[in-house]
């Protein structure tokens, strides 16, 4: 799968429609969203999370979310990968509508075709490092691919004898690069990385998502990261920008300085307080 770059930035402050214009469904998106909408609560004191995400993400491609605390972030990224059902909308995953699937269902598609990368790591602290790379082939019924796991460990730079550790003998830089081998190695359809350089420091950061643009590149992953980091944002293709639990812009290929310029202009919603 290759990498589809885009030749024209977008940089100014006016919105820009993220789903393609006479995009078919079904087409080769990885992530789709149609009119999802989210809401907490009833009457007056509905939260409305989300207000109307459309939204296609073609595979092999690196996408940022960023917005202001409470624009909808967290629950974008929770609807995108099922792990919480739009009020309303649908959802689409590697063209697999997931929106009305059993929970049952819904569970075995996260394990077998989708990768999570947490601030906090999630490892198991007593396997060890490979035990917990090949762990998603254990609990989707596989027989573990040890040789996948050595060879996705030997590209995150945790080759050698470190795969017999535990993470407790690992520094927090060498934990998340765990987690990102960890969410490649059933090759998913999308890996969602929520705020994983958030417990970094800038060198180590960098470092981390220079590893997760590698894999957009040479595995031709597709990562959407949750992040509210200008500079972390600059190593995606596009940034998509919310605000009141809607898309209001977007910028293709942009600095980190046009990123944090486009972040000044957004005002957080005073009413979704629950939202990210």
């Amino acid at each position: 799968m290759g990498l589809r770059r885009k030749k024209e930035a977008v940089n100014g402050p006016g919105p820009v429609p993220p789903m393609p214009a006479g995009a078919p469904r079904g087409a080769d998106w990885a992530v789709e969203l149609h009119g999802v909408r989210r809401r907490y609560g009833r009457g007056s004191g509905a939260v409305h999370a989300l207000s109307g995400i459309d939204l296609a993400l073609e595979r092999g491609s690196f996408t940022a979310v960023m917005g202001p605390s409470g624009s909808g972030k967290s629950t974008f990224l929770q609807c995108a990968a099922g792990l919480d059902r739009p009020t309303e909308g649908t959802v689409r995953l590697g063209g697999t509508e997931i929106t009305s699937m059993s929970e049952n269902k819904l569970t075995a598609l996260r394990r077998t075709r989708l990768g999570f990368v947490f601030q906090a790591f999630n490892l198991l602290p007593s396997l060890t490092v490979e035990q917990n790379v090949v762990l998603p082939m254990r609990l989707a019924g596989r027989r573990p691919d040890r040789r996948r796991a050595a060879d996705l460990l030997q590209r995150v730079g945790l080759g050698g004898d470190k795969h017999r550790r535990r993470p407790g003998e690992l520094s927090g830089g060498q934990q998340q690069r765990v987690a990102i081998a960890r969410a490649l190695v059933t090759e998913p359809d999308v890996i969602f990385a929520d705020e994983p350089t958030g417990a970094l420091d800038t060198t180590t950061a960098a470092e981390i998502l220079a590893l997760l643009r590698s894999a957009v590149r040479d595995l031709g992953a597709t990562v959407v990261m949750v992040t509210h980091d200008p500079a972390a944002a600059a190593y995606a293709d596009r940034v998509l920008f919310l605000a009141d639990g809607a898309i209001v812009d977007r910028l293709e290929r942009a600095s980190a300085q046009q990123i944090a310029a486009r972040m000044t202009t957004l005002t957080a919603p005073a009413h979704a307080t629950a939202a990210a």
